[in-house]
């Protein structure tokens, strides 16, 4: 295999690009540069330790993929991209009850054994708690996990597939669908030319439906519509102040310059459209205020809008599509996509060019993701 068309790229493509680009194949990126992509509108939140989640398959994809990240941003400082939205603050995990907290606590502890870059884990007071931010309510209590971090990612996206350009992938803007012969890949078709190629990966997230049904293969994949609000503190230094992961279902992530990003909405039931809706901005205000009274006094600058995409149940997917030689497939990232992205992207990679994986492919095989007729 020479060859290799990545049809979208987002965190997954890139991450791609950027391992086949590296190991000296031919890489062609195709990307229609989607506006609802999830890559660009999400607030990464590397901390996968403190979750509830009882699937193993999950915890040990998001496990990995927070292991790599510090590989993967030396790497990409060693070709130049310094600019890459990830940066090691921490977290703490809020709460106004002892008892959750003790659970939080415990179940980071345990977890460390197999994942020692959790860090330092240390059980916080409501005073410690809004030493270190202080724009929090003065009733909760923290865990704080010191190898959590924050990522930027459209910046980090933007650097992968620059560093891959670097080492001789080209990025082709259009809109591609896979073209094949005899039950094997021979390209895309992107814009109506064929751009030949010995393997295609296709990581178009929500939009992956449309790039294989011209083979007759149709996917069970759903999108699910996320909104994030962006605010600003002015006068406050939340450059280093770690993500708060507080008690309901949403998140606080301060970045530099007062910037503080708050999200995030989960709508199953939505058209494909990119506008923000009141009842969102009112739902995730709402939880914000009453972990975080002083965003009260912030300064309102805008919404993303994204479309997180899921497998029927819930687990992404990667490996071989269809039983078609050269095609490889990975989704279903959900709310994960910043922490299992980068990761998966290079075990795809490792998949299509017959290298040794570091997960069980069998976990997350591909075909569960085609729709039965």
């Amino acid at each position: 295999m020479n060859q290799v068309i990545i049809i979208g790229g987002g965190i997954l493509g890139a991450s791609a690009a950027y391992q086949l680009a590296k190991s000296g194949y031919a890489v062609t990126v195709i990307d229609r540069g989607e506006p609802g992509q999830a890559t660009g509108a999400a607030a990464g939140i590397i901390c996968p330790w403190l979750s509830q989640r009882r699937n193993k398959a999950w915890y040990a994809l998001a496990k990995g993929g927070a292991a790599f990240y510090p590989e993967l941003i030396r790497s990409l400082e060693q070709d130049g991209e310094t600019e890459t939205g990830y940066r090691r603050v921490g977290a703490v995990s809020v709460h106004t009850d002892p008892a959750v907290l003790d659970l939080a606590e415990e179940r980071a502890v345990t977890r460390r054994v197999g994942a020692p870059e959790i860090g330092e884990i240390r059980r916080l007071s409501e005073e410690e708690t809004r030493e270190i931010v202080p724009m929090l309510g003065e009733e909760f209590a923290s865990v704080r996990i010191s190898g959590a971090a924050r990522v930027n990612g459209g910046q980090l996206r933007k650097a992968m597939l620059s560093a891959a350009q670097k080492h001789g992938a080209a990025i082709v803007h259009g809109s591609a669908v896979v073209s094949a012969a005899d039950g094997k890949v021979n390209g895309a078709m992107v814009d109506g030319e064929l751009i030949r190629a010995d393997a295609v990966l296709v990581t178009a997230g929500a939009w992956a439906a449309e790039a294989v049904a011209p083979i007759g293969l149709k996917l069970d994949v759903h999108a699910q519509k996320a909104q994030i609000l962006h605010l600003r503190l002015e006068n406050e230094p939340t450059d280093d102040w770690p993500v708060i992961m507080p008690p309901r279902r949403h998140y606080i992530v301060p970045a530099d310059n007062g910037k503080i990003i708050v999200g995030t909405t989960h709508e199953d039931e939505h058209e494909f459209e990119m506008f923000p809706t009141a009842g969102a901005i009112h739902e995730m205000l709402d939880k914000a205020f009453v972990t975080a009274p002083l965003l009260k006094k912030a300064v309102f600058e805008e919404v993303n809008v994204g479309y997180r995409p899921f497998t029927a149940d819930n687990l992404p997917v990667a490996g071989r599509l269809g039983g078609i030689d050269g095609l490889y497939f990975a989704n279903g990232l959900g709310s994960s996509g910043l922490t299992v992205g980068p990761y998966l992207g290079v075990q795809l990679a490792k998949m299509a060019t017959g290298e040794t994986l570091d997960i069980d492919p069998a976990l997350y095989s591909p075909d569960k993701a085609i729709a039965r007729e």
